[in-house]
């Protein structure tokens, strides 16, 4: 068998500073803005470093269960990498780098690669299209933007409505 391998970068921008945005890309921080995600800790501690360990069940793409691990953690440069693997299916490398364009307004660069690691790991990076990932990291703003509204009290809602 050959590995197939495909990689996708998307950013978009929210307003909201780094420093608010960025730990949300933890596996506790998840937990505040995606709908059913959850993790094990098997660390005994949620403080982010490199090589912090934690599983997932059935989320982000995964066909089985899946083993993360903190890549590089610079919560200075509010940049985080994670290897994501599924035995006997794909590897994953997420990387997340939050840009603070001023104080309220933030640029999130997202970038995903997958390796497959058997016949139906390769089957599933044919599928993981450019337009696939497009919508993917759509959704992540769109479950922000809900996230920091209902945060906020509403407030997000009155920007975007005086948005030309």
């Amino acid at each position: 068998m050959n590995a197939k391998s495909t990689s996708h970068k998307a950013t978009f921008v929210i307003s909201q500073s780094a420093e608010d945005l960025f730990p949300l890309f933890s596996p506790e921080g998840e937990r505040r803005w995606v709908p059913d995600w959850d993790y094990e800790n098997v660390m005994g501690t949620a403080r982010l470093q490199d090589d912090y360990v934690f599983l997932t069940k059935s989320h982000d793409h995964a066909a089985t269960e899946a083993i993360w691990i903190v890549k590089h953690y610079d919560p200075e440069a509010c940049r985080v990498q994670y290897y994501k693997i599924e035995p006997g299916e794909k590897v994953g490398v997420i990387s997340v780098t939050c840009d603070a364009l001023d104080r309220r307004t933030t640029r999130v660069e997202v970038t995903y690669t997958y390796i497959g690691l058997s016949d139906s790991g390769n089957r599933f990076v044919g599928q993981f299209t450019a337009a696939a990932y497009e919508e993917f990291i759509k959704e992540w703003k769109t479950l922000l933007e809900i996230y920091f509204e209902k945060r906020a009290g509403g407030s997000l809602q009155t920007v975007r409505q005086n948005q030309p």
